[in-house]
């Protein structure tokens, strides 16, 4: 029931837009950034944030938002950021993720990684609907939880969320390794190449245009 009542919250229009504002930064928010994107006063946007914290959707800090330190630097004022607990809702009730650990700690025991990566690239082929480029890839890869966010200075795209999380942690070399094979069969014959680009809180695998091609 926490995570149905956590998820419930972001039924009122106000409170979803404070926290859909926060969780595409990538980064901590302060109240009155948060209000002003959100088109609320910044007393209304405290309640909700402070809600969102409640309920665990959110984490709660504070530091100096003027970048300075020593006297004269004032207070520190709170700021939010997208929590990294999940919350996922199923009616009724399915566990998945402890079949995912299960199958992930049994293909890991065996020494499967290769056939694992063999099975994801042939998925990975068949969710391809055409090839394209970085921008193509981008639109495929929100649609399925990666929260792609294009790095301009370094011409890269990363993932902000990685959607096997919850394996990943307990079997990083495993899971990574299909998940770069699963996006390199999505990216097979495109102008994108995919690599293996590990950063904390980061998805582990990157995309940039194939040297032959600048889309």
């Amino acid at each position: 029931m926490e995570d149905i009542d956590a998820i419930a919250l972001l039924q009122d229009p106000v409170r979803r837009r404070l926290y859909e504002y926060v969780a595409a930064r990538g980064r901590e928010v302060g109240r009155n950034e948060a209000a002003e994107a959100a088109g609320v006063a910044r007393t209304l946007a405290a309640f909700h944030l402070d809600k969102l914290v409640d309920a665990g959707l959110l984490e709660a800090g504070s530091r100096r938002l003027t970048g300075r330190s020593g006297p004269g630097a004032g207070r520190p004022a709170k700021v939010y950021r997208r929590s990294a607990v999940e919350r996922a809702v199923s009616v009724p009730g399915r566990d998945y993720r402890t079949a995912a650990g299960l199958l992930a700690e049994a293909a890991e025991s065996a020494g499967l990684d290769m056939e694992l990566q063999d099975a994801a690239r042939r998925r990975g082929r068949a969710l391809r609907e055409r090839p394209g480029g970085v921008g193509e890839l981008a639109e495929v890869l929100a649609e399925r939880g990666y929260e792609p966010v294009r790095d301009e200075e370094a011409g890269v795209l990363r993932m902000r969320n990685c959607p096997f999380h919850a394996v990943a942690e307990q079997f990083p070399p495993l899971v990574c390794g299909m998940n770069l094979a699963l996006l390199e069969g999505l990216t097979e014959g495109s102008a994108v190449r995919v690599r293996m680009d590990p950063r904390p809180g980061w998805c582990c695998v990157a995309a940039e245009p194939s040297k032959n091609n600048e889309n």
